[in-house]
């Protein structure tokens, strides 16, 4: 075969190779697992029930029928209903919802901003920075997370709700107590306090390593600066470790806003959650009279 200046020399065209993107590659090896397919379908059909929850559920989560208390499923009721009549099936969409709403803000916020932000100045920066970083760290880490959970949703809870009225008083914005707004935000505000150190630590350990490396050594005597530095080598190696630790984190994220609101002081009505559902599920006279209350949430979760 000719080499390419040949060719181009006689006048022949160039036949251009394309590659493959990293993302197809990710993408191929994630197909040929079965059991992350399976995962990710499943995840997908809960949290896109809760999104999709005003157009798919059948009922309001809030629509009661005293007529039709503790019914096993039926066609009405695909799912049964609670002491209040209200339909299982739309309150576990609902409650998925939830769920949705409170992972997402804790993984945005403790997870992704917080914490990797946190580990990326602790590792590059090292000195008192790294000192006062991982120490503060040492402190949440060191506390009894659920406990604390509790005390802080149970003392701060009606602060909060007080605050909402007064901003649903002096703003445009109604129906914010209504809408469960003040639960939403003291549970994710509570968890982003506690769910920040792991990442940090991760992402802190590997940055401790890159930062030796050449490439960065040649940045900082061109005169990079600290901030491109982060952003632009740094932060592009340690992706792997973000998406690791939010993917690990999901489930006891969720798991914790399911338990306090078990316990009472996550969120509270009119919002529906699946920790109000096993709540009322459980009991062993209740679960032998209507076995559906407990199994729909518990299954689910």
């Amino acid at each position: 075969r000719m080499t390419a200046p040949a060719a181009a020399a006689e006048g022949s065209p160039q036949h251009v190779v394309s590659g493959t993107s990293e993302w197809r590659l990710v993408l191929g090896r994630l197909r040929r697992k079965r059991l992350a397919m399976l995962s990710v379908a499943i995840i997908s059909v809960i949290y896109g029930a809760g999104v999709l929850a005003p157009l798919l559920a059948p009922y309001p989560s809030t629509q009661t029928n005293l007529d039709r208390p503790v019914e096993g499923p039926s066609r009405d009721h695909l799912l049964g209903t609670d002491r209040l009549g209200r339909d299982e099936l739309s309150r576990a969409m609902y409650s998925s919802r939830t769920t949705l709403i409170v992972t997402s803000a804790v993984m945005l916020s403790g997870g992704l901003i917080i914490g990797n932000t946190l580990g990326l100045l602790a590792g590059y920066r090292g000195g008192w920075v790294d000192t006062l970083i991982m120490r503060v760290g040492d402190v949440f880490s060191s506390l009894p997370a659920l406990v604390m959970l509790i005390l802080i949703n149970a003392t701060l809870g009606p602060r909060v709700v007080a605050w909402t009225r007064w901003v649903e008083g002096h703003t445009p914005f109604d129906g914010l107590v209504a809408s469960g707004f003040p639960s939403y935000m003291l549970v994710f505000s509570a968890l982003s306090l506690f769910f920040w150190v792991g990442t940090a630590r991760v992402i802190r350990s590997q940055v401790l390593q890159l930062r030796e490396r050449d490439y960065i050594m040649a940045a900082e005597s061109l005169g990079a600066s600290p901030t491109r530095v982060i952003l632009q080598h740094l932060l592009p190696n340690v992706s792997f470790l973000i998406i690791l630790s939010l993917s690990a984190t999901l489930g006891s994220i969720a798991g914790s806003e399911i338990v306090l609101t078990w316990f009472g002081v996550g969120v509270q009505p009119p919002a529906a959650s699946f920790g109000a559902m096993l709540f009322e599920g459980s009991g062993t006279r209740t679960f032998q009279a209507s076995p559906h209350l407990l199994l729909v949430p518990g299954v689910i979760v």
